[in-house]
């Protein structure tokens, strides 16, 4: 493997890793990844916090690697779908954990059939009364003119409420939902056994929590997404590793992604005021902003595969074994295929085509309720005519995963 890595380096541009996590706690990942696009779409950087691993930043080739899963593995036995993981072995401490996303098929189609017909149209459109209600009384519990952090008293609060609700969890304890979350998606922490050590123990709490769920429903079951586990021939018999494996990919999934959408719409229409002023007077423009701000803000910066044979991709050579990190923070930012890519554009007529949610078979499950939470706070909003104006700079996520913000201190105005 130390010969090919050599052979791959010899590139015109030097390694960029865009993996650091200053990058994006600084909020400067974007001119790196501009050179990425024009010079290096297909790099290979031997060395990172994460080990060695092919950076794809831009769009087409992302698109081509997704669609062939037998080729570009997601399983969680070469390390998952996210960058951190050794390919040959776990590290010490670090717990591979089953999840139908680091997964490929035919498991992954049996457990994702399970999952999915709990976020059809007809399941998410009967979830709308009760967003609209919740939403409604945690805006209107907020104050006028007086600073407070947008973070903690609504994207945190509308996302793990929606969590609760799915889980049917009990609803005084929803906030471990976040703090899980948190520990779930956290990669900075899973490049040390220590770190390691340290996300076993909470999700270990997790698991004993979500055990003692499912043994309650499996004496009293519901419509909740315990239930509908429990009911199932795909995953009514899961270990627990593969039961504590899927609860992250559903509150990491569920939390993280809409809960960072809904901060990055605040920040991002506050750097492009006459958009947000063009939604603010018209909000049939609403449903196409959402997935523009999807897009601007990627709450999830990127998905990794394994390559399972020798392959090539746009003229580049993977190796067997090798760690392909797609860059959808990049690949959305992607001059071919969105004009002004940096800016909001609240009427962008592809906007649709974000990756954002992925692609492919392994494409988010759950998204139509993120669009739909989305959606309804800028409903919402609109009726009050609420506008949440930033008053510092965000802190932000120092990491590489999760494109998101830790607070975001705003003052709400009527407009």
């Amino acid at each position: 493997m130390a010969t090919a890595a050599v052979e791959r380096s010899a590139e015109p541009l030097a390694p960029i890793d865009v993996s650091r996590p200053e990058l994006y706690a600084e909020d400067r990942w974007q001119e790196p990844f501009r050179r990425l696009r024009s010079e290096a779409p297909i790099q290979y950087v031997p060395d990172s916090a994460f080990g060695p691993y092919w950076s794809v930043s831009t769009y087409k080739p992302i698109v081509f690697i997704e669609a062939l899963p037998r080729i570009f593995s997601s399983s969680w036995e070469y390390g998952g779908i996210a960058i951190p993981g050794i390919v040959d072995a776990p590290m010490e401490n670090e717990v591979r954990m089953p999840m139908f996303i680091a997964m490929d098929p035919p498991h992954h189609t049996a457990q994702r059939r399970t999952i999915a017909p709990s976020f059809g149209p007809s399941e998410v459109a009967a979830m709308k009364a009760e967003i609209q209600q919740r939403t409604a009384e945690v805006l209107d519990s907020l104050p006028v003119g007086e600073a407070f952090d947008w973070v903690e008293r609504v994207s945190i609060e509308l996302t793990t409420g929606m969590l609760a609700r799915l889980f049917d969890f009990p609803w005084e304890e929803r906030h471990k939902l976040t703090y899980w979350s948190d520990m779930g998606g956290d990669v900075e922490r899973m490049t040390t056994p220590e770190g390691h050590a340290e996300r076993n123990a909470a999700l270990t709490e997790m698991g004993e929590a979500f055990a003692a769920l499912w043994a309650q429903k499996a004496a009293h079951p519901g419509k909740d997404l315990i239930s509908v586990m429990l009911q199932s021939e795909a995953m009514s018999h899961m270990s627990p590793q593969e039961f504590v494996g899927n609860l992250i990919l559903l509150i990491v999934g569920g939390n993280d992604t809409t809960r960072n959408s809904m901060s990055g719409f605040v920040y991002g229409l506050s750097q492009f005021p006459e958009e947000r002023a063009r939604l603010e007077a018209d909000p049939a423009l609403i449903p196409g902003a959402v997935q523009e701000l999807i897009r601007w803000q990627t709450p999830l910066s990127h998905m990794r595969r394994t390559v399972l044979e020798d392959t090539e991709v746009d003229g580049v050579a993977m190796k067997k074994g090798d760690k392909v990190v797609m860059w959808y923070v990049s690949a959305n930012r992607d001059e071919s295929v969105f004009k002004d890519a940096d800016r909001i554009i609240i009427d962008r007529e592809n906007a649709r085509r974000h990756l954002s949610f992925g692609y492919g078979i392994h494409r988010c499950v759950g998204a139509r309720v993120a669009e739909l939470q989305l959606c309804t706070l800028l409903e919402e909003m609109g009726k009050r005519r609420l506008r949440a104006n930033p008053v510092a700079e965000p802190e932000r996520v120092p990491a590489c995963f999760v494109h998101g913000y830790k607070k975001l201190m705003v003052e709400l105005s009527h407009y």
